[in-house]
C-alpha cells in the first residue's frame, strides 16, 4: 500500500465566452447546477445578425434570379447557332455570363451560411457537461469573445481524476502490474484520514521522474456519483499496489527488532524471531515461529524477559480505569481549588497517608456537593497504589491472524 498526498482534477474545464458581441438578454441557469452538453445557457440580443441575415438571404435571391434568366438565354442562343442563326462569339460571351452569375450566387450562399452561424451565437450553449461556477455576468451587460472571465465556467466533475506522486522506486512494480492487465484500486481519504471518500482505479503515471524530489506523477480517476469530489480538493490517496493473500499479520506494536513476544498457556512469554513484512495501517505482516490465533504482547514489552509470568488486561476494563482516573483528578483539582491557601501549603507537606486521612475528614465536614469531590480525591491518591498492581501484569495481547494483505512488492 502505498500513501501519498493527492489533488483532484477536473476532467475537463471550458470557460463559456460570447462568440458574438451584443447586450446578453436573459440568463437561462443556476449557478452549480449540473447542465448537459448543448444545453442552453444565455441568450443575446440577436436583431442586428437577423437583419444581416434578412440582407443576405435577399442579395441571394436577386442574383439566383439573374442566373436563372442568364442560363435561359444561353440556351437560346445555343438553339440559334445550331441553325447558324447568330455568331458564336455571342453563344460564347453568353456563357460567360453564366459562369460569372454562378460564381456571385456561390459567394452570396457563403455570406448566407454566416450570417446564420453569426445568428445561431445569440444562443450560448454548453460545450461540454459538468458543474456551473458563478456567473460572471449578468443580464444587459455587453459580452463579446474577448471577454477575459467569459459569462461562466464548466468543469466536468463526473468522473474526476485525482493527480499524486509515488516513490520512484514502486515505478517498476507499478508498470508491470499495469502492462499485466491489473486494474490497481485507489482509495481517497478526507483531510484527517478518518473517512473515505471515493474507490478508483489508477489510469496512468507521467512520462518522467522529477528530480528533486524522487516521485513521480500518477493520476487515477473517479466515478463521483455522489458528487463529494471537487477540482483542487485536497486529499489522502492510498495506491493499492499489490495484494498478499492467506499471510499472518500481526499488530505493529507487538514487534520489537524482528521479535515478538508470544503469550503461553501457563501465562508465560516467549520470545519468537519473525520477518516483518508489509504494513497495512496498525497492522504488519510476518513469517516466522508463529501460528495463526496465537496471542502475542502487545504492550509493556520492553519490561519482559523470557519465561515472565504475564495477564492479559482487558481492554475495555483499561479503558474505564483510566476514565475513572481522569474524573478522579478531576474532582480532586476542584476540592483542591476549595481549600484556602494555608490548606493547600499544609496538604502539600503530608505523607500520603496524612493526605487521605485528611481528606475523609473533609468530606465528612463538607456540605452534600462537595463529598463527591473529596471522595473522588482521596481515590485519586490511592490510584497509584493501583497503577502499579496492574504494571505487575504488564501484558497487553492480541491474536496474529491470517489474511490479505494490500502491499507493494517492493517492500517485501
Amino acid at each position: 500500500m502505498v500513501s501519498a498526498i493527492g489533488t483532484m482534477n477536473a476532467r475537463a474545464t471550458a470557460v463559456v465566452r460570447a462568440k458574438a458581441s451584443g447586450e446578453l438578454l436573459s440568463i437561462r441557469f443556476k449557478e452549480g447546477e449540473e447542465v448537459k452538453a448543448g444545453q442552453l445557457l444565455a441568450e443575446i440580443d440577436p436583431r442586428s445578425y437577423q437583419a444581416t441575415l434578412t440582407q443576405a438571404q435577399g442579395n441571394l435571391q436577386r442574383d439566383q434570379a439573374q442566373l436563372k434568366n442568364a442560363q435561359l438565354d444561353l440556351q437560346r442562343y445555343q438553339d440559334l447557332l445550331a441553325k447558324d442563326s447568330i455568331a458564336s462569339q455571342q453563344v460564347d460571351t453568353q456563357k460567360a455570363l453564366v459562369r460569372q452569375l454562378e460564381g456571385t450566387v456561390a459567394a452570396n450562399q457563403a455570406q448566407v451560411d454566416a450570417a446564420k452561424l453569426q445568428l445561431s451565437y445569440t444562443r450560448i450553449t454548453a460545450p461540454i457537461a459538468g458543474r456551473l461556477g458563478l456567473r460572471q455576468a449578468d443580464r444587459g451587460n455587453v459580452v463579446g469573445p474577448s471577454d477575459a472571465a467569459g459569462i461562466v465556467t464548466i468543469t466536468q466533475v463526473r468522473p474526476i481524476d485525482a493527480v499524486f506522486s509515488v516513490p520512484e522506486a514502486q515505478l517498476v512494480v507499478i508498470n508491470q502490474r499495469l502492462a499485466s492487465g491489473a486494474s490497481l484500486p485507489v482509495e481517497l481519504w478526507d483531510r484527517d484520514q478518518k473517512q473515505r471518500l471515493a474507490r478508483g482505479r489508477l489510469g496512468a503515471v507521467d512520462n518522467a521522474i522529477d528530480a528533486t524530489t524522487g516521485t513521480i506523477k500518477a493520476k487515477a480517476a473517479f466515478d463521483n456519483e455522489d458528487g463529494v469530489l471537487f477540482p483542487n480538493q485536497f486529499v489522502n490517496v492510498k495506491l493499492q499496489v499489490d495484494l498478499l493473500k492467506d499471510v499472518l499479520t500481526v499488530p505493529s506494536t507487538a514487534v520489537q527488532n524482528n521479535y515478538v513476544y508470544l503469550v503461553r498457556p501457563d501465562g508465560t512469554v516467549t520470545q519468537r524471531r519473525i520477518r516483518v513484512g508489509v504494513a497495512d495501517g496498525d497492522r504488519v505482516s510476518v513469517e516466522g515461529e508463529l501460528q495463526d490465533g496465537e496471542q502475542v504482547v502487545t504492550d509493556g514489552i520492553d519490561r519482559l524477559r523470557e519465561g515472565a509470568k504475564v495477564a492479559v488486561i482487558d481492554a475495555a476494563a483499561a479503558t474505564r480505569a483510566d476514565a475513572a482516573s481522569q474524573d478522579a483528578g478531576a474532582r480532586r483539582a476542584a476540592l483542591m481549588a476549595s481549600l484556602t491557601p494555608q490548606e493547600r501549603e499544609q496538604v502539600a507537606k503530608m505523607s500520603q497517608e496524612e493526605r487521605r486521612a485528611f481528606f475523609r475528614n473533609r468530606r465528612a465536614q463538607a456540605p452534600a456537593g462537595l463529598q463527591g469531590a473529596a471522595s473522588g480525591a482521596a481515590a485519586a491518591e490511592a490510584a497509584p497504589a493501583a497503577g502499579a498492581s496492574r504494571a505487575s501484569a504488564p501484558a497487553s495481547a492480541a491474536p496474529a491472524t491470517a489474511g490479505s494483505a494490500p502491499a507493494p512488492a517492493a517492500s517485501r
